[in-house]
């Protein structure tokens, strides 16, 4: 999907279970102007429901970019990536680690599942705000996403 004057919209999908971080994401991308989609779950077998638009999310547009956290409830984030990574119809979507753990044996398994980089969320609010902005405009100005 593209915008006017070649300004690319994608569609992120974000598996946060945190209602704060939701809200901060939410007021990223409003901060910024970030014309992209937004679609959030809560928890890791919604997200897989999304991606493979089950159930309530059979209209569920495909993600451009994944957001996503490793501490949810019920699938945690390390079994989303591996379900996205072994599926060969999810695994081109760059999935972006975003989470809290600064533990090295998280960093390590997540890019051992494919993950296309990981980020430790800051605590403080702009920062976090600023980290969104680079992630989005990494991924859709820098980066070309597969179709």
């Amino acid at each position: 999907m593209t915008e006017p004057n070649d300004v690319k919209v994608i569609d992120v999908l974000l598996v946060e279970d945190d209602d704060g971080d939701v809200l901060m994401t939410r007021e990223a991308f409003e901060h910024y102007k970030i014309r992209n989609q937004l679609h959030v779950v809560s928890d890791g077998e919604q997200a897989v429901q999304f991606l493979r638009r089950e159930g309530q999310y059979a209209d569920a547009p495909r993600p451009d970019l994944i957001l996503l956290d490793l501490n949810l409830p019920r699938f945690d984030g390390r079994q989303v990536l591996a379900e996205i990574k072994a599926d060969p119809a999810l695994r081109l979507i760059p999935v972006v680690v975003l989470t809290t753990s600064e533990a090295e044996e998280d960093i390590l398994r997540s890019y051992e599942l494919h993950a296309n980089a990981y980020v430790t969320k800051p605590v403080d609010f702009d920062r976090f705000i600023e980290i969104i902005r680079k992630i989005d405009e990494f991924f859709v100005t820098v980066v070309k996403l597969p179709r």
